[in-house]
């Protein structure tokens, strides 16, 4: 079983920069970010594989967001420059350990790190 805990969340104006932390507890095959912002549906930001590639991010973040690994820690962060207030929400980081499945069929979450941006 995979456990994954997310850390680096907070409050943040408009135009600001958090980075997101999610520490797993061994290997997996990927790890994605998603968040659940107010009214809306769960949506996917990212997802990087454990074994290579730069990672990939959602078209709605591109250019804001980005993601990264390190192997040696088993932590995959999601760096968030030029906040927005249509940010905010629970940010959730879910890992998945079976070869071949991407980051729609993980299979284990974490508990969530709220993000808030605002003046």
């Amino acid at each position: 079983q995979l456990q994954l805990v997310e850390s680096g969340g907070g409050l943040v104006q408009p135009g600001g920069s958090l980075r997101l932390s999610c520490a797993a507890s061994g290997p997996y095959y990927v790890i994605g970010w998603f968040r659940q912002r107010p009214g809306k549906e769960r949506e996917g930001v990212s997802c990087i594989s454990g074994s290579g590639g730069s990672g990939n991010v959602a078209s709605a973040v591109q250019g804001r967001f980005s993601t990264s690994r390190d192997n040696a820690k088993y932590t995959v962060y999601l760096q968030m420059n030029n906040l927005k207030p249509e940010d905010t929400g629970v940010y959730y980081c879910a890992g998945g350990t079976i070869a071949g499945r991407g980051c729609d069929r993980v299979e284990y979450w974490g508990q969530g790190t709220q993000v808030t941006v605002s003046s």
